[in-house]
């Protein structure tokens, strides 16, 4: 296993320098501000200054042989990720790491009618938070067919954990959708997000697209009384499609548009993953509350 840079060195992206340092990897990542080279710091990774925002800044990142794992996301607007053409773009060709790993999102598939799917069902995004996301894995894939680069894409599902819970809004009372007519969801601990990334890294087949999710999907509406229970929240009041379009934000009612369950089998027998969180019930099951 090479020596790991990160860009998108967030909570998940600390993970995985945890994770690569147990194993005598000497680990960097992007930093774009002071403060975050301070964070890097001290989670022991070898903070190296840029911004994705800007091409220039990108030019003489230490990428040589090592693999990047590429976690930033895209834009908040619009149907591109040109912050991943950017660092594609500077990226000189006596300088190409030895593979890139890039986290993507179910929102590829578009809305599949709570249906099965695996890695073969066509990519037809419907949100621009898809698109966006799709835009980068084609721009990955022409990049690294032509400067022959080995890549792995993990489309992930929705990430859950101490801290990514939706405490607050559990807490306002904010209401969810009817159980009877909430779409199907797909979820992954973060822990074991960041262990993934690393066996894509070290076993991930190049050219690959993985499913991540843990292979036992439910009802967003049932996630959000689940976490509830959990942590000794009243359930949120339940409302019907027609008033949700009323009530609820439009960030919110983009992800009640799209219903999928993932099917996880490639991920569990090519990178040869054992999930610790093998289900919601065993990830909030690990919870304290003073995790909020």
């Amino acid at each position: 296993m090479n020596d790991v840079f990160i860009v998108g060195c967030g909570d998940i992206g600390r993970r995985i320098g945890a994770i690569a340092r147990d194993r005598g990897l000497k680990t960097a990542g992007l930093a774009r501000s002071e403060e975050s080279a301070r964070r890097l710091r001290a989670a022991e990774i070898i903070p190296v200054q840029g911004d994705l925002d800007r091409a220039q800044s990108l030019c003489d990142l230490p990428l040589a042989g090592k693999v990047l794992l590429y976690l930033a996301p895209p834009p908040a607007e619009g149907d591109t990720d040109p912050r991943l053409r950017n660092l594609l773009a500077a990226i000189r060709r006596e300088a190409l790491p030895a593979r890139i790993v890039l986290i993507s999102t179910t929102a590829v598939y578009g809305d599949c009618a709570g249906a099965w799917i695996d890695e073969d069902q066509p990519t037809a995004p419907q949100t621009p938070r898809g698109k966006r996301r799709l835009d980068a894995e084609q721009a990955l894939r022409t990049w690294a067919d032509e400067h022959r680069v080995a890549y792995v894409i993990l489309r992930v599902g929705g990430i859950y954990g101490p801290g990514r819970l939706p405490v607050a809004r559990l807490e306002q009372g904010l209401p969810i959708l009817a159980e009877a007519e909430s779409p199907y969801t797909n979820r992954i601990h973060q822990d074991d997000l960041a262990a993934i990334c690393m066996a894509a890294a070290e076993r991930g087949h190049p050219g690959e697209v993985y499913n991540v999710a843990d292979g036992h999907p439910g009802t967003m509406s049932q996630y959000f009384i689940d976490v509830a229970h959990t942590l000794g929240l009243l359930p949120p009041p339940e409302v019907s499609r027609d008033e949700a379009e009323r009530v609820m934000s439009a960030g919110m009612l983009s992800y009640l548009q799209e219903s999928r369950r993932l099917d996880n089998r490639k991920l569990r027998e090519e990178l040869g993953v054992s999930l610790h969180y093998p289900d919601l019930a065993a990830g909030l099951a690990a919870l304290k509350t003073n995790d909020k």
